[in-house]
């Protein structure tokens, strides 16, 4: 019997990456079929729905979506999204948000398709979209900002729209510098594109990080607390850092927040609207993670080895989601440190009890 269970417990350690499992009480999984393979980017719109981004990363086949989740989490399409006009492949929505005007601003990640690749010397391929919507369709799709590296997450706030640079440049010299970018609704016309200035020198930059672990990438997920206050994750050194900025959108005060204490990578972030917790998504960890903005305290939320995400587990995670008393985490699965792409392709649903 002692063997028995020294047997169980070393497959308890494999399983979770030799951390301990944390597998919530009340958690189940919604599954992607058809057209979606990849889930990423999510926001709650203002009719309670959940937006997903679905660049397809894993099977590009089918294209790029923006789906609806809504209130029974019954998956729907919004939008299918138009190739890029350069690369010749599909958009790679990321990030999203629902901006003041009741559109979708996006973030349309092109790196997956040009990194290491020669027939596109320009690596700023990337861009911020607009996806115009009128009684709840979308009507069109437009191009506000070109020029990114990797545009990875959005956040809107007052009367502007933030986007995540990961990396301002491909310079392998550390620490590696990113950072965000802040655009006025008033500046984007699609007519007249933004075409943003290389190596971080754009002056619609409002924030800026620095990453010493050159193997990932340096500013992700990003999102406002209730005070005005940007978090933004530091995927590379597992760091949730904060900005606030004054009535110039000058970076008022810089701080970190949080490091490491249990994350292996900080990827995508939402703030909880009625705690302020801010809720991490540890796509090296495999994990989700819950972070106190005042004290810096991180709690574990979920967290499981290599699983194919099914019976709600997580299966590389990118971005948390908070719907009522729900966390809704996407399972990007990408075959990347040590993970296989596999099916099913899902989303995690966490009963937080809040």
């Amino acid at each position: 019997m002692r063997a028995m269970k020294v047997l169980a417990a070393v497959a308890l350690l494999l399983m979770a990456g030799c951390s301990t499992a944390i597998i919530p009480e009340k958690v189940t999984a919604i599954e992607l079929t058809g057209n979606y393979n990849t889930p990423d980017g999510m926001v709650v719109d203002r009719e309670g729905n959940i937006l997903l981004s679905c660049p397809n990363s894993n099977d590009p086949t089918p294209g790029a979506f923006i789906l609806k989740i809504d209130k029974d989490d019954a998956v729907s399409e919004v939008v299918k999204l138009p190739e890029h006009p350069v690369t010749k492949k599909p958009c790679g929505p990321l990030g999203i948000d629902v901006g003041p005007d009741g559109n979708l601003y996006v973030a349309d990640n092109q790196w997956f398709t040009v990194a290491g690749n020669a027939a596109f010397p320009d690596k700023h391929q990337s861009r911020l979209l607009r996806v115009v919507m009128k009684g709840g369709k979308a009507e069109k799709v437009e191009v506000l900002v070109t020029g990114f590296i990797m545009a990875n997450a959005v956040a809107c706030h007052g009367d502007s729209v933030y986007v995540t640079e990961s990396k301002f440049s491909t310079d392998p010299t550390p620490p590696m510098r990113s950072g965000v970018l802040r655009f006025k609704l008033s500046e984007l016309d699609p007519a007249r594109p933004i075409a943003l200035k290389p190596n971080g020198e754009d002056p619609h930059v409002c924030a800026r990080m620095k990453t010493e672990n050159m193997d990932w990438v340096g500013a992700n997920g990003a999102g406002f607390g209730a005070d005005g206050t940007l978090y933004v994750c530091n995927f590379g050194d597992a760091k949730l850092e904060a900005f606030t900025f004054n009535a110039e959108g000058k970076v008022a005060s810089h701080r970190m927040v949080a490091r490491l204490n249990g994350m292996k990578c900080c990827d995508g972030l939402k703030v909880c609207p009625k705690t302020g917790a801010v809720y991490i998504a540890d796509f090296l960890g495999n994990a989700v993670h819950k972070v106190c903005p005042k004290t810096g305290a991180v709690t574990t939320i979920a967290r499981n080895g290599n699983t194919t995400g099914r019976r709600g587990r997580l299966d590389r995670p990118s971005e948390p989601c908070v719907r009522g008393n729900k966390l809704y985490v996407a399972n990007i699965d990408l075959p990347l440190a040590g993970n296989r792409y596999d099916a099913p392709h899902t989303i995690t649903v966490i009963e937080l009890g809040e």
